[in-house]
């Protein structure tokens, strides 16, 4: 608002301050959740708050969604966004919704094609990636795959790129990651390994590789390691090629670490110091290693730093927080290892099957069973089960969290839960 001259002057000085503040304030205080397990994948919220047992009377908005999936929402401001599946035809629907209301700010139908799903898989099993300008969403099957850029604020389509087929007894399902201005891709299937790096702003290929390597196909998303000294580094994981570090802006290999040849599908993990990787088999996890990175910078190697083999996760990815690593694993074990000198600090026991992965939100993590069973443990040196909620609908998704309110999606529903 504009005043006149002569009242300008007159004008209180904390209102001349509030005026200017505000804009700042309401922009500094905006959170995203910009991926598959929020900022760089950690699964850490800022949240100070979050209720412990709730009921549907405490959502701020509960939506049913225009088809089906297993991705998990991701946030940018004030607007959360997430993709279903059209179960005749394989369509993708994404939608941006009004984080404060749940209403739909825009939709796109993106066309795609319908195949025989594997029974633990969805055509929208992708989460997608986020930033300031762009979201990215990809999915894909036997008769071909896609990443595309719509523009965030619109929904208008940008550009596409495409992967070709997938083939894969499980089908369709890695997630996207956005890295300096670049959208990584892993593409690895049953027959083919290829990792992908696209610019972002116009979708055009910067580096790709591309190995035909008879492996079962992963489906863990990479996460970003940044070294006190030198450049960023990509970290991947892939069945039969261990952990390795790329360069994001050329995919020339920095350093690579050999781990047994188990399958990767939990993705990688890093506190800013170490990495945890986690693979297993059908039966389950089978290896942690928490590893010290390597860095061309300083001539130092990749190092394992400790081993863990039992109770492990195979689907949901790790947590690292103030020094522990927390283990949800498929059957329902958890348990808290400290880093520091690789003891298990706790164990448990929770009922059912995990495939989401779990967060940790003001001091507690959260994890959502198949059956969709929300489970609330205490973070921390001491084993203690403080909720169970059930959210009347199956879930394989991982819970976002973004400006004080956790986003819970089940197959076909969306929840907003604000904190306590």
């Amino acid at each position: 608002m504009k005043y006149p001259l002569f009242l300008r002057a007159r004008l209180p000085l904390a209102v001349v301050v509030f005026a200017m503040v505000l804009p700042l304030t309401r922009f500094a205080r905006a959170e995203t959740w910009p991926r598959f397990r929020g900022p760089n994948g950690s699964g850490i919220a800022t949240a100070r708050t979050m209720k412990t047992i709730w009921t549907n009377d405490d959502y701020r908005w509960r939506i049913e969604l225009p088809g089906m999936g297993f991705s998990s929402p991701v946030v940018w401001d004030d607007r959360v966004y997430v993709t279903s599946g059209d179960e005749k035809d394989g369509t993708q629907i994404v939608q941006s919704l009004d984080a404060r209301t749940g209403e739909t700010v825009w939709e796109r139908r993106l066309e795609a094609d319908a195949y025989k799903k594997h029974r633990l898989n969805s055509y929208a099993t992708s989460t997608p990636a986020l930033d300031k300008d762009r979201i990215y969403v990809t999915w894909g099957g036997p008769k071909g795959s896609i990443v595309a850029a719509l523009e965030r604020r619109t929904g208008r389509e940008l550009w596409r790129y495409d992967l070709g087929p997938f083939v894969a007894m499980h089908n369709f399902g890695a997630s996207p990651m956005v890295i300096d201005d670049v959208v990584v891709v892993l593409n690895d299937q049953d027959k083919r390994h290829t990792l992908v790096a696209l610019d972002a702003a116009t979708g055009e290929e910067k580096w790709k590789t591309d190995e035909p390597i008879e492996a079962d196909a992963t489906y863990a998303t990479p996460c970003c390691f940044r070294p006190a000294e030198g450049p960023s580094q990509l970290i991947a994981v892939r069945t039969q090629r261990g952990v390795m570090s790329l360069d994001p802006r050329s995919g020339r290999q920095n350093w690579k670490l050999d781990l047994p040849d188990f399958r990767f599908v939990a993705s990688p993990i890093t506190d800013g110091q170490r990495l945890a990787a986690v693979c297993g088999a059908s039966e389950g996890g089978q290896r942690l290693a928490v590893i010290r990175p390597g860095n061309p910078q300083t001539n130092t190697e990749p190092e394992v730093l400790r081993d863990v083999e039992k109770d492990l996760p195979y689907v949901p990815t790790p947590l690292i927080h103030d020094g522990l690593l927390y283990l949800w694993a498929d059957s329902g074990r958890v348990k808290c290892i400290a880093l520091a000198d690789g003891k298990e600090r706790w164990k448990g026991r929770l009922r059912g099957k995990f495939y989401g992965s779990p967060v940790l939100v003001a001091g507690k993590l959260y994890g959502v069973s198949d059956k969709g069973k929300a489970f609330v443990l205490s973070a921390g040196p001491k084993y203690e089960l403080l909720g169970e909620v059930d959210l009347d609908e199956k879930s394989m998704s991982t819970p976002a969290v973004a400006d004080g309110v956790m986003y819970l999606r089940t197959l076909t529903h969306l929840m907003a839960l604000p904190g306590e």
